[in-house]
């Protein structure tokens, strides 16, 4: 059976296919902050540009520009606040290594060692020469 055939076939329709790949999904109220961005946003100033103009006799351009300012500063405004809203991700369970860049210096005979991965974010310093290492801020990295 040729691959046409097996379309013509196919009992699911190309928007039950979109709807289980959820682009037709029904949205939750989590997307509430995203469509006043998207639609009342840009509605709202339209209303405002249109009874700038027609109340007052400021020309239509710089309603225009001053508009379009203001969205873009909107705009940017909610990102860098919904920024702030975003929560912090959790830490990484015990045990399991991080990232780090940590510089150590033995005291008595001066060997320096770079630990790269920990599994604490500030782990115990090494022991060199029977004694703790000592922790060395890094100058301009």
């Amino acid at each position: 059976m040729t691959p046409e055939a097996m379309s013509e076939n196919d009992p699911t329709s190309d928007t039950d296919r979109a709807r289980a790949d959820g682009a037709d999904a029904p949205r939750g109220r989590g997307d509430a902050p995203a469509t006043f961005r998207r639609r009342v946003l840009p509605l709202l100033l339209v209303a405002v540009g249109v009874a700038l103009v027609a109340a007052t006799d400021l020309p239509t351009t710089n309603v225009v520009v001053a508009l379009g300012a203001a969205y873009l500063f909107l705009r940017i405004g909610f990102a860098v606040i919904g920024s702030f809203a975003r929560p912090v991700p959790a830490p990484p369970p015990p045990g399991e290594l991080r990232r780090v860049r940590i510089v150590y210096r033995c005291s008595i005979c001066g060997t320096e060692v770079r630990m790269t991965v920990a599994n604490d974010e500030v782990p115990d310093p090494p022991r060199h020469c029977q004694d703790e290492m000592e922790l060395v801020a890094p100058i301009d990295e």
